[in-house]
């Protein structure tokens, strides 16, 4: 019934069809999400190689795991939702970016060595590059 009302209610005042580089105006999508979560996973690996305790260890290990799978989402939603198309022709490095950063979230997640942490906020880093280039023009 409410299918058939709004329906008649379309075709005597059809809805405005909305354009949008994204899934909202821009400005939702932001690198500095997936980093602040890679700088919590490289702090807790630092951290676990700095303690002699092992429920502190314990609890950095779990924190870094989940801060890793948050870095995974933001980066797949940073890469599916904001870069599109044109982004790729101007910057062809973009899928490998992504993947390699996606696989660097997934070996800090099931590492405690503070290098992994780094790589992958070094390749956040890079994105965040190209995404301030696109944020330009």
């Amino acid at each position: 019934m409410l299918q058939r009302i709004l329906t008649l209610t379309d075709r005597f005042n059809a809805p405005t069809t909305a354009h949008a580089h994204c899934d909202l105006m821009c400005g939702v999508y932001d690198p500095a999400q997936a980093r602040i979560e890679a700088e919590s996973v490289l702090k807790c690996a630092e951290k676990y190689q700095d303690s002699d305790d092992p429920v502190f260890k314990q609890r950095a290990i779990t924190i870094k795991e989940e801060r890793a799978e948050l870095v995974k989402h933001h980066l797949s939603v940073l890469w599916t939702d904001y870069f599109k198309p044109p982004h790729v022709e101007q910057f062809p490095q973009l899928h490998d970016l992504f993947w390699r950063a996606i696989k660097a979230a997934g070996d800090a997640k099931k590492s405690v060595d503070p290098a992994d942490g780094q790589k992958l906020l070094d390749l956040i880093d890079e994105i965040a590059g190209i995404f301030a280039e696109t944020k330009k023009g």
